[in-house]
């Protein structure tokens, strides 16, 4: 794994180009291992008290796929501000072309995750290019890259219509086209719904959807954009079946615990590479996605 003085690189708007360099958070730096940090498991949606041993066993294994394809692997560093929650990397920035748009995640406890990125990618020499603020609120699990001048972000309890509409200001002068998608009540609230949960790019044209979840309006759009939609096995909807991340040329990383789905992408066509996460994932709500934040695709 990198150190956080690597050389400056360009970021790519994309979801499924080939993975350069990618930001992670071991459970480790996450504070899983301090009891007073996992203590906080109940109020923050985890199932059961975290296992810092076998969360951490399975993030090196997440960590050892992408350097076997070719990537990067840069560190969160470990700070005090930090909950069980920054190990799912993904959601407290964006990248765009023009450097790091950072979140103001809904989940209080999430917010200065926002800033940790923001000093990490200083380090790494990146631009920081906007942020959300009050009223505004948002967390990258909510936004899909359908194509470099496209951004789909679910509306619903984690990012809201103020949100939306900053970052539609920031990417604007760009001449990037944000779409509002409206996200389910599910579970409520406290539970973690993200518009990624529902929808994983697997390439340029492909996305594995979850076909009970999305509302009406964002089928219609991905069909009418003329993407192929590959379901998931309903069966596998609670082990994260939808969570899929895209290494480009066609790889995939997915849960092991997911086999049917798994079977489905690899008759597509995919190269499904796979790793445990019982413990690092199905516990906290967040898959492969959800733990990386790619900071350069090319």
């Amino acid at each position: 794994m990198s150190s956080a003085n690597s050389a400056q690189c360009e970021s790519v708007q994309t979801m499924t180009g080939a993975m350069v360099r990618v930001l992670v958070c071991s459970p480790r730096n996450a504070g899983w291992a301090r009891t007073e940090v996992a203590a906080g498991w109940r109020e923050l949606g985890f199932h059961h008290l975290p296992d810092f041993g076998l969360a951490q066993f399975e993030h090196d294994a997440l960590c050892q796929l992408l350097i076997e394809a070719g990537a990067e692997v840069v560190t969160l560093p470990a700070s005090g501000g930090l909950t069980l929650d920054a190990v799912y990397a993904h959601d407290a920035s964006l990248v765009s072309d023009h450097g790091l748009i950072l979140m103001n995640p809904a989940k209080p406890n999430r917010v200065p995750e926002a800033r940790a990125h923001a000093e990490l990618a200083v380090q790494l020499g990146m631009e920081v290019f906007g942020e959300v603020t009050p009223p505004g609120s948002s967390e990258a699990g909510d936004m899909v890259w359908l194509d470099a001048r496209t951004l789909l972000i679910g509306r619903g309890y984690r990012t809201n219509r103020a949100g939306i509409e900053q970052i539609r200001a920031l990417l604007a002068p760009s001449g990037v086209e944000v779409i509002a998608a409206p996200l389910p009540h599910g579970a409520g609230p406290s539970a973690c719904l993200h518009l990624m949960s529902l929808m994983s790019m697997l390439d340029e044209r492909t996305i594995l959807v979850d076909w009970t979840w999305l509302a009406v309006e964002t089928v219609e759009l991905l069909r009418g954009r003329g993407f192929q939609l590959i379901e998931i096995d309903a069966g596998e909807r609670d082990t994260l079946a939808c969570n899929v991340l895209s290494l480009g040329s066609e790889r995939l990383i997915a849960l092991e615990q997911n086999r049917n789905t798994n079977k489905r992408l690899r008759k597509a066509g995919f190269d499904v590479r796979t790793f445990p996460g019982a413990e690092l994932c199905i516990n906290g709500a967040g898959g492969p996605t959800c733990l990386t934040r790619p900071l350069v695709r090319k």
